[in-house]
């Protein structure tokens, strides 16, 4: 049988899910940082759907259309030579068909994965969402890497005293409608994801930021995957908020030190994908 790009790069980004030594994820929102972080090292790219709809005009919350988030998605994944993994959202859909269709189209775009969240949608709308993902990948014969994102924690649904019952609870649906991980943003506690990790029978996934244990303590409570969602693009546009409050107060420019070589950043986006900047430059 004839292995294809995809399937090599798809075979490669499930081998990364191990608690042994958790995927690390420094989440990109274009081209230039999803460069930058191949060449920093990292074996896969995730894309934030805050850092794109930020970038191009638009707030987070299913605000950006398909046709928008798949620009930024074709290029992310023309531009680099790892695995990437996009954040669709719930889907860019009014229903579970659209979501599907979307699911085709991420494919053809080249990703290799996808983040697909819940909200404050019932339970059994985001199982019907990964069901049609993954009748759309079987349909294009490709693998895809489904990983459902349970936001009890991170939106505070529910009486608190059920809510690992309930992230539970959804998480089993989600595994059985097709889900291949399960995401939990908003909790770094290490017993609570100790019992996550010991419950879900597929690759958790934790997001985690300044104060929260590090990746390797992550790993020893189970956790596989470790993201930053939209942190980085944060940081980013802290950098020119500083920037600009201090140029335009007392005049000065601090913020500015230790930003990376012009010289570097530039040869990253005129050499090929995978390149090296210093190997770029020669």
């Amino acid at each position: 049988m004839t292995t294809t790009p995809h399937d090599e790069l798809a075979r490669r980004f499930r081998a990364l899910h191990t608690a042994a030594r958790p995927l690390a994820l420094a989440n990109a929102w274009d081209v230039a940082s999803a460069r930058v972080v191949e060449a920093a090292g990292a074996p896969a790219i995730a894309t934030t759907s805050a850092g794109i709809a930020w970038s191009l005009g638009r707030p987070d919350g299913d605000a950006l259309s398909r046709e928008d988030a798949l620009g930024t998605i074709r290029r992310v994944t023309a531009a680099v030579t790892v695995p990437v993994t996009v954040d669709i959202e719930s889907g860019y859909g009014a229903d579970a068909a659209e979501a599907g269709e979307t699911v085709r189209q991420v494919l053809t775009a080249g990703a290799v994965g996808i983040n697909i969240e819940d909200g404050t949608r019932p339970p059994a709308e985001l199982a019907a969402r990964i069901r049609a993902a993954r009748a759309a990948a079987d349909a294009e014969g490709l693998d895809l890497f489904v990983n459902a994102r349970v936001d009890t924690y991170l939106f505070g649904l529910g009486p608190e005293a059920d809510r690992l019952a309930d992230t539970l609870d959804r998480a089993r649906q989600y595994v059985d409608a097709g889900a291949d991980g399960v995401f939990v943003p908003g909790v770094v506690d290490l017993d609570v994801l100790t019992t996550l990790a010991s419950k879900i029978p597929v690759p958790l996934n934790a997001m985690a930021g300044a104060g929260a244990p590090t990746v390797a303590e992550l790993g020893r409570a189970g956790v596989a995957r470790v993201s930053l969602g939209s942190g980085v693009a944060q940081a980013a546009y802290t950098a020119a908020h500083r920037a600009t409050l201090e140029l335009l107060g007392t005049g000065g420019y601090g913020p500015l030190a230790g930003a990376l070589d012009f010289g570097d950043l530039n040869a990253l986006l005129t050499a090929g994908p995978g390149a090296d900047a210093r190997d770029a430059q020669g």
